[in-house]
């Protein structure tokens, strides 16, 4: 399912960042040829295997196990897929205003259709290796309708990735009365991106995107409602990014980009001043892509950033950090050899919201997020390091993630206040003893199957 827009359409009325893009495009007109020819090289990447049927990622496991808000909840889930166009945005390749489409794939709450196979997600690894996922969820069935409308979550993925690499979350969190819409961010797929030869080709595109990417499809969705048959409630949105997705999370709920000459410089192999400037400039955005508007978009009531990118690099502005007010829950590992787990930590430090979170994974590095690795990837580290993690199951990562998701939105989102208590927990779940006692575990897990893990956070009082 295609949506096109066009240049006249009212959702692009608010797109202050477009009057400046243009008055900065003499300025770029350097910058096709001055980067290196690797980052605009054809990186499409070839499907070369066929597609086995779809690999179970997730089989039976006791509950007994299990964080009690990874349990799926009470409504059936329905998944589409669907392409939208932003009509307008400034491409580095071309110099020039281009359309942008970016696939979607849309889950939520469904009329359940006993007679129906569930579906599954087709994609590939790094290196072109092609796979397919059993999902939880109904192809193309109709939106459940029911007294209140369904808040919206964006999943925004890393450098690379794809749509579905946190499926799990979104057919979670529509089984308990959200709307998730999944994004394959241009020029940053699996897909599109040879990790072997150009490994960098959408690198800038990235920096540039993310943040937008996610706004825009906010936007769209707010105001297509046959995307999701009028049951989303677009004045209550989240957004979760992984990576260079929390990356572009940070700088959509309000934190201004701050790319100095050196870092510029640094992720551009730019060398020229003049040149370096006018890079600097077009990075630095806020909100979204503004450059004047720093203020969020007021839909955005909550963020939970994966092992979100920057932060080790200072690539945030202080100052607008310390400003924001949308409760932020980060997530990592203080491991991190991707993001840096210093740096993450130096994020939550730095935040304002009254409603901040900090969940650090003990021994985890940087693969926290994606679901686990299908078999096709274990041929090789390319494609494993993608998914795996040394020390942590990862289908653990996934169901730990999936309850403090759902803790997190229903009491931010759908201002649940019993669910909120899930997010005031002590330091550490560990149950080590203390003088004798052996303290209680953390809201929501089971004696003996909360460890690894450590907890910060600082609420508003009610």
């Amino acid at each position: 399912m295609a949506i096109n827009t066009n240049t006249t359409d009212k959702r692009i009325r608010n797109r202050p960042y477009l009057p400046a893009l243009k008055q900065q495009k003499l300025a770029l007109g350097w910058l096709l040829f001055a980067l290196p020819l690797s980052i605009y090289a054809n990186t499409e990447v070839a499907a070369t295997r066929a597609v086995d049927a779809p690999e179970q990622l997730y089989p039976p496991l006791t509950t007994d196990v299990l964080p009690e808000l990874a349990s799926t909840g009470s409504y059936a889930v329905g998944v589409k897929t669907v392409t939208i166009v932003d009509p307008a945005r400034f491409d580095p390749a071309s110099q020039t205003m281009k359309a942008r489409p970016l696939t979607l794939e849309i889950w939520y709450p469904a009329t359940e259709d006993t007679t129906q196979q569930k579906t599954s997600y087709l994609n590939q690894s790094r290196s072109g290796a092609r796979f397919a996922l059993q999902a939880a969820a109904l192809r193309d069935v109709p939106v459940r309708k029911g007294d209140k409308k369904y808040p919206l979550v964006v999943l925004s993925h890393g450098y690379t990735g794809y749509r579905t690499i946190m499926f799990y979350l979104g057919e979670h969190l529509a089984s308990h009365g959200y709307i998730v819409a999944a994004i394959d961010h241009t020029d940053s797929t699996n897909a599109e991106i040879d990790m072997k030869t150009a490994p960098f080709a959408g690198f800038l595109s990235t920096l540039l995107n993310r943040s937008r990417d996610q706004q825009f499809v906010l936007e769209q969705l707010r105001h297509s409602p046959e995307l999701t048959e009028s049951q989303l409630d677009g004045a209550k949105a989240a957004v979760i990014g992984y990576s260079m997705g929390g990356f572009g999370a940070l700088n959509t709920i309000g934190a201004c980009y701050d790319f100095n000459a050196q870092t510029t410089a640094a992720f551009t192999g730019l060398k020229e001043p003049s040149q370096i400037s006018a890079l600097q400039k077009l990075l630095n955005s806020c909100a979204g892509g503004h450059y004047e508007k720093t203020q969020p978009d007021s839909s955005w009531q909550a963020a939970i950033a994966v092992a979100p990118w920057g932060g080790q690099h200072q690539l945030f502005s202080s100052t607008s950090l310390a400003a924001l007010k949308v409760p932020v829950l980060y997530v990592a590992g203080d491991l991190d050899d991707i993001s840096g787990y210093d740096g993450i930590r130096s994020l939550y430090q730095k935040t304002g919201s009254s409603n901040k979170y900090l969940l650090t994974y003990h021994n985890a590095r940087h693969n926290i997020a994606p679901h686990p690795a299908p078999a096709k990837a274990s041929a090789n580290e390319l494609d494993i390091g993608h998914y795996y993690e040394p020390a942590w199951s990862t289908r653990t990562l996934n169901e730990i993630n999936k309850h403090f998701a759902l803790a997190m939105f229903d009491c931010h989102l759908k201002k649940i206040q019993a669910r909120c208590a899930y997010l005031d927990l002590p330091a550490s779940p560990d149950q080590r003893p203390v003088d004798g006692k052996t303290p209680d575990t953390w809201r929501g897990f089971d004696p003996r199957y909360a460890t690894g893990m450590s907890w910060l956070q600082k609420t508003a009082k009610p």
